[in-house]
């Protein structure tokens, strides 16, 4: 039995899909970081950054940040077919996007979430929100400019990746500006929330009220 230290609409999430898509057993142990000090000390225990995602192994190792644990199990799972294996020429793509999606968008969620992290006081915060906002609009454009997609982002068969991107696309600034962003991609994760295999997840662990294109009903922060 895989262990994910996990939240309903966080990181976790295209983790918890990709388990759920090849059948894999796994339990969650819901932790809400960004709102619950006791949340965040029971997640240190096996993540000092007291972050999540963490994945622990049958064996009791950890693995921390979300793209490496997609990594990990799409390729400890191979027959899941759900990443590029080794000698597979689109490979090198899917590994320069999954750490980019993870570096260029993801990480700025640290800010987002605090920006008094970084900034001085408080009244600059609101701007320093707005200007990560166009940096990941940006990124989100940059990526897009820059794949040739078939039905999904690396061809015509859905990967981590796929997932990965879903996920991420639907915090802030939110998908509707998204879908501006990244006309390629729109159709793309579109696609994936549609996915028959996944409609009793996205319910559960991520679901579409109304107006979610607009915001992060969890993350409502970011």
């Amino acid at each position: 039995m895989l262990t994910i230290f996990g939240a309903a609409g966080s990181g976790s999430v295209p983790v918890e899909a990709m388990l759920t898509l090849h059948g894999i057993p796994y339990e969650v142990i819901e932790a809400i970081t960004w709102e619950d000090e006791a949340a965040r000390k029971r997640v240190e225990a096996v993540n000092p950054l007291r972050q999540v995602p963490a994945l622990v192994l049958p064996s009791g190792e950890v693995i921390t940040e979300s793209a490496a644990i997609l990594i990990y199990l799409a390729d400890l799972y191979p027959e899941a077919r759900l990443a590029p294996g080794l000698g597979n020429p689109k490979r090198a793509q899917y590994l320069r996007w999954m750490t980019y999606v993870s570096a260029a968008v993801y990480a700025l969620v640290w800010i987002i979430d605090d920006p008094t992290r970084i900034v001085a006081s408080e009244e600059q915060a609101p701007h320093v929100v707005d200007r990560i906002r166009d940096r990941r609009a940006d990124c989100w454009r940059m990526m897009d400019e820059q794949i040739t997609p078939g039905r999904y982002v690396l061809g015509d068969e859905l990967s981590v990746l796929d997932l990965y991107v879903a996920v991420i696309s639907r915090f802030a600034p939110g998908r509707t500006r998204f879908y501006k962003s990244a006309p390629k991609m729109a159709e793309i994760v579109r696609r994936v929330d549609a996915d028959p295999r996944l409609k009793g997840f996205w319910a559960k662990r991520f679901p579409f009220h109304e107006g979610w294109e607009g915001s992060n009903p969890s993350l409502s922060a970011l």
